[in-house]
């Protein structure tokens, strides 16, 4: 049960915007599934879920696509220690770098694994990131400035 009911929250997410705790359990229990707020909480803890930015001004939960959670650190780390700025052209999000750090935090993107964004080609202080809309792109620039911040 536990299974499917994980499987479910995973499809929910990538589906829908789901901002709260109570929300997602809402959800479930409308499917057919009886969890408590505990039972949700532990889910998320498990899933390695966060809250990102929907590009709405809201936040909603996400798939941090690292399991290890020392790598997710320093990802992040590399992250905010390599960034400088970002720009949008259109349906390409252009990142600025320290120098010599672009592939880094390119990698470091990459390995975030964000729906949004299709692929990227860095060189020594700029990354280029392709992303599917332009929609999509603002919703990536919020999520990367949510993780800086975190």
């Amino acid at each position: 049960m536990k299974k499917k009911r994980q499987e479910k929250i995973l499809q929910l997410i990538s589906q829908m915007d789901i901002e709260t705790q109570e929300e997602l359990a809402d959800k479930l229990t409308e499917l057919g599934f009886q969890v408590t707020q505990a039972t949700v909480s532990r889910d998320i803890r498990e899933l390695n879920l966060t809250k990102v930015s929907n590009g709405k001004g809201k936040q909603k939960y996400a798939v941090l696509k690292n399991d290890d959670k020392h790598l997710s650190d320093k990802l992040l780390r590399v992250l905010k220690e390599g960034f400088v700025s970002m720009d949008m052209a259109q349906n390409i999000l252009v990142v600025k770098t320290v120098s010599g750090m672009a592939m880094a935090v390119a990698a470091a993107l990459d390995a975030l694994e964000l729906h949004e964004i299709v692929g990227s080609i860095a060189g020594d202080d700029t990354i280029m990131l392709a992303v599917r809309t332009v929609e999509d792109t603002k919703i990536a620039m919020e999520t990367i400035r949510t993780l800086m911040n975190e």
